[in-house]
């Protein structure tokens, strides 16, 4: 502000600078900000909570808020820890903060020993016994305070916010480098002011390396201005570690050399996954013994003698320390096979470079494919397939650089193929059943594998999976892999051409509620099966070639046996037609047979053309045994042709002949995928008239099928005789009066089979009268294998790890289970969780690699619990332990240490399970002792052994000090004064919290 002032004539010109003090300063907002978070807590003036139980410090649940405060673009986190009390938290006005010399909650708590020496807490909470705090830290690493004038300056601030607001709660300031620990706080109330004061060493000063020289320390910060300072109580815990684990055995089984891969720990047979630990996962055992309660003149603890013997103490706890990440075998087996499934090589990328062709045979080259087609053979013509297959069978690995070695591999597939070793009809014969087992026939297992999408226990996809896993971690991982799956896929194809069924898989169609893999397998061995059934009636007709009598008496008898399914002379394979390949396959589900399809009532078929030169006869001519052409006549049928038997007292409707029912084919199964495809082509056919012709001729090939079979096999019948058998609910019959006054049955068609255009009206008027064995095959079933051939060996070793995967988890919950029997009960809760988890992520459509991987890390950590629970029970045994109460009592705290982080050790020293610790100890000293005298005689090295103390030197002290004295002068109120001392062997802390009368200085 610029003045001029004129004065006796002459001018003056002073400048005045005005400072306003109304402008809050940067110290100032701050010291604001904390008051405003405290006051948003509501920490003023809250009232003492009830006494704390002995242990809640660390089984309560606390709560924590945080805020952040700025001083000077200095960042602070501002956090609140609080213990939920059983009750609610009362605040001013309510009953006991009426007092003013009501004491605060930190205040009374640091006197309180129910809860000294907690397993699992803050360190605040275990240096100072306080269930509520809050600490203001730095924000950064780089901020960390380490000037005592910025550490003041922060302390100065939260005292003036403590006195404003009137907080309870006591506050710390975190300095020095955080992984120090370094705290100072305040608390105040009631008139009393409690100062939190730390001492943090590297090393421990000789002086203070006893209870003398720190209650020296104690009494001299407390400054007491009476003569005689009152006694300290002291709680004293001596921590003993024990590592050496040489006397206990190890449970995990040594390694099987005899096998090929028996120098790996753990390893067993191939069709069981390999389980344990590979290290002990119990490292440390860490015995802490605790004197509650002693006062200073009950007890000498100095650097020359000390009365703390661990086995006179009166209360013993123990916990151990877990090995981190130790390698456990059923998890890394599990983990590396899921690696396989982000890979993108194919199986010739992976292999192409160590193939060659050993045979030069020109007559197994593709190149000559079509000369073997057209060359003369009396024996039946080799298809394509057969000589492209011939070719593959011959491709072989350039020797000593195969991924998988020739012994080896030979094992592996007489293993997943135990028939291999029989010859002829003996392999053959062998039941496709053989390694399943009677399990699989249990309900309740099969509800076990399809809940996983997988396949039986012992079936060949299930011992294919172990195997593949085996194989990726013990010989050549990814391209070992792709080695065994293409010998897989030959012996598959192999299998095909010499009609030999697939061992290991259940019987009957695909099944639906396994893996996709396990159906197409199931669909090869159907095809294998029809292959067989129709080579094996060709083959015998073959051999009979009746004469025509024979055959014209055979007709006579007009009907069939069920076992010769009405195959005559000329059955060939020319007869048996292929299918048009635009007709789809007929499912069980869209059998005609049903009679509630009505979604297929409207839908029109057109008459089925069949060529002149493939037309059926059922009027045989005379046939030569010179092999000349067979001629037919095209005429109406009057011989009848494919009957299997008569159908109970049915008789045709224009005449009395017996209604007989047909010999049919049977619907072609369907694997999952193929459902899908189907369902998806029906879909995209639309709801246009063509679309609807269409997709009923689709359904209808089964119905057309059955109805030409029926007309064969009895001539002379129509649609009402056909739905009288094939559907009789679509045949009403009703008691009626004839001429003649009796009452009679009359049937007649149901009104949705008189419905104009039906479809079986339709079809039933284009079925020619066509036995089952002269129809076009429903179910191609050289077709259907190649695709299945062609499916197998069209996927990546990526592809088929990820549908293996179900096999694999299900056999590795299977051995967790086995193994986990007698585990603690917080087991069975995670392997329930697994089994939901696995039920939910193999049953997807499309499953995920990455979700595996979650699943394989919680299989990786049950089998962890498992390992430490063994660990634990072999370490301690219950032979050493007398009485039936001291074994249950030794198994109820081994199950404790695998579920707490502290167990009590009932009786302490002279309990079950001290004395198997004082044992376990006094071995290790042993031991320990016996290396180190080597040099020394024998009567030396026994008397060394004689006096060699049980228990190593503490690797760990805590005391905790305490007395009430009045502060700061003669005539204050009594303050609860307290001490924590932390003696390790590179640490050395004193956490002193000393409490002053505010009211009377």
């Amino acid at each position: 502000l610029r003045t001029n002032m004129a004065e006796g004539g002459e001018e003056e010109s002073e400048v005045f600078e005005i400072t306003d003090f109304t402008t809050a300063s940067e110290w100032e907002r701050f010291v604001a900000r904390i008051e405003e978070v405290i006051n948003e807590w509501k920490l003023p003036n809250m009232a003492p909570g009830p006494p704390l139980q002995k242990g809640e410090l660390s089984t309560g649940e606390w709560e924590d808020r945080s805020e952040v405060v700025t001083f000077a673009d200095v960042r602070f986190g501002m956090t609140l820890h609080r213990l939920k009390e059983r009750s609610q938290v009362q605040t001013v006005g309510d009953t006991c903060m009426e007092e003013e010399d009501c004491q605060p909650q930190a205040i009374q708590d640091l006197l309180a020993m129910e809860n000294d020496f907690p397993p699992r807490a803050h360190c605040l909470c275990r240096w100072f016994g306080v269930r509520a705090f809050v600490v203001l830290a730095p924000g950064g690493q780089s901020d960390a305070i380490q000037s005592e004038s910025k550490a003041n300056l922060l302390l100065s601030s939260i005292s003036i916010a403590v006195n404003n607001t009137g907080c309870s709660v006591p506050v710390f300031v975190q300095t020095q480098q955080k992984w120090r620990r370094m705290y100072q706080g305040v608390c105040e109330g009631g008139g009393l002011r409690t100062n939190f004061d730390m001492i943090h060493l590297k090393r421990i000063p000789s002086q203070y390396n006893h209870l003398s020289g720190l209650l020296e320390v104690f009494k001299s910060k407390i400054a007491c201005p009476l003569p005689a300072l009152p006694p300290v109580t002291v709680s004293v815990r001596f921590t003993y570690i024990l590592s050496d684990w040489t006397q206990s055995a190890w449970t995990q089984e040594p390694p099987d050399f005899d096998i090929p891969y028996g120098g790996n720990v753990g390893g067993a047979e191939f069709g069981k996954l390999p389980f344990g630990a590979c290290e002990d996962p119990v490292s440390e055992l860490h015995l802490s013994t605790t004197w509650p309660c002693l006062s200073e003149e009950m007890i000498v603890d100095n650097s020359v003698y000390s009365d703390l013997d661990p086995l006179q103490a009166p209360q013993w706890s123990v916990r151990v320390r877990m090995t981190d990440n130790p390698q456990c075998l059923l998890g890394d087996y599990l983990s590396e096979f899921v690696k396989i499934c982000h890979s993108l090589e194919s199986t010739d990328q992976l292999l192409g470079g160590l193939l060659e062709d050993e045979d030069k045979d020109t007559s197994r080259d593709v190149s000559a494919a079509l000369q073997r087609l057209t060359e003369p053979s009396p024996l039946p013509l080799p298809t394509i397939s057969d000589v492209v297959s011939n070719m593959k069978t011959r491709t072989k690995f350039r020797r000593k650089e195969a991924p998988i070695g020739g012994e080896l591999l030979n094992m592996i597939l007489q293993f997943l193929f135990p028939d291999a070793a029989l010859e002829g009809a003996a392999r053959a014969e062998k039941p496709s059943k053989d390694q399943g087992g009677e399990k699989q026939d249990t309900a309740e297992y099969k509800e076990t594998y399809r809940q996983y999408k997988s396949s039986p226990e012992g079936s060949l996809m299930y011992q294919l999976a172990m195997c593949m896993c085996v194989v990726n971690y013990n010989h050549g991982g990814l391209r070992a892999v792709a080695h065994l799956w293409q010998e897989f896929v030959l012996e598959m194809r192999y299998r095909w051409e010499n009609n030999y069924t697939i061992p290991g898989l259940p019987e009957g169609s695909p099944d639906m509620s396994a893996c996709l893999l396990l159906q197409k397998l199931q669909m090869l061995n159907c095809c294998i099966q029809r292959k067989t059934s129709r080579e094996a009636r060709m083959k015998e007709a073959a051999k009979q070639h009746p004469p025509a009598a024979a055959v014209q008496e055979k007709s006579a008898r007009g009907s069939t046996s069920a076992a010769s399914d009405g195959w005559d002379v000329e059955d060939s394979d020319e007869e048996f037609f292929e299918c048009e390949t635009e007709l789809a396959m007929e499912t069980d589900e869209n059998i005609a047979s049903n009679s509630d399809a009505d979604s297929t009532q409207n839908s029109t078929l057109p008459k089925q053309k069949v060529a002149s030169n493939s037309e059926p006869s059922n009027d045989r001519t005379n046939m030569h045994k010179s092999g000349s052409d067979m001629s037919f006549k095209d005429t109406v049928v009057s011989q009848p042709e494919g009957r299997l038997k008569q159908c109970g007292d049915l008789r045709l409707l224009d005449s009395s002949e017996p209604l007989y029912i047909p010999v049919t084919q049977e619907p072609g199964p369907m694997t999952e995928d193929m459902l899908e495809q189907h369902a998806e082509v029906l879909a995209k056919l639309g709801t246009s008239a063509e679309g609807a012709h269409l997709r009923a001729r689709m359904q209808s090939a089964c119905l057309l099928s059955d109805m030409e079979a029926f007309k064969a096999a009895n001539p002379g019948c129509k649609l009402e005789d056909f739905v009288r058998w094939y559907s009789p609910r679509d045949w009403i019959e009703e008691a009626v009066t004839d001429e003649t006054g009796q009452r009679v049955l009359k049937g007649e068609l149901s009104p949705r089979m008189r419905i104009p255009g039906n479809m079986w009206c339709e079809v039933w008027e284009g079925a020619r009268a066509v036995p089952a064995r002269k129809q076009k095959r429903l179910f191609d079933d050289t077709k259907e294998a190649e695709k299945v051939l062609h499916y197998l060996a069209s996927l990546r070793p990526a592809q088929v790890a990820l549908h293996l995967m179900p096999m694999l988890v299900h056999a590795a919950i299977l051995r967790v289970e086995e193994e986990g029997e007698t585990t603690p009960p917080a087991l069975a809760t995670m392997l329930v969780q697994i089994q939901s988890r696995a039920s939910k992520v193999l049953r997807a459509p499309n499953m995920d690699a990455q979700k595996c991987e979650e699943l394989v890390r919680q299989v990786t950590l049950v089998e962890t619990v498992i390992a430490r629970a063994r660990s634990l029970r072999a370490k301690f045994h219950t032979q050493t332990v007398r009485g039936e109460d001291g074994v249950k009592e030794l198994e109820r705290f081994v199950s404790s240490l695998l579920e707490q982080p502290e167990v009590k050790v009932i009786g302490a020293g002279r309990g079950p399970a001290g004395t198997v610790i004082h044992k376990l100890f006094a071995t290790a000293q042993q031991a320990a002792h016996s290396f180190d005298d080597d040099d020394h005689s024998p009567s030396e090295h026994r008397a060394e052994l004689d006096s060699c103390p049980d228990f190593p030197k503490p690797a760990g002290r805590e005391y905790i000090l305490r007395t009430t004295v009045p502060r700061p002068c003669p005539v204050s109120r009594p303050c609860p004064q307290r001490m924590f001392c932390t003696l390790i062997k590179e640490d050395f802390r004193l956490a002193g919290a000393f409490t002053s009368d505010t009211t009377f200085m």
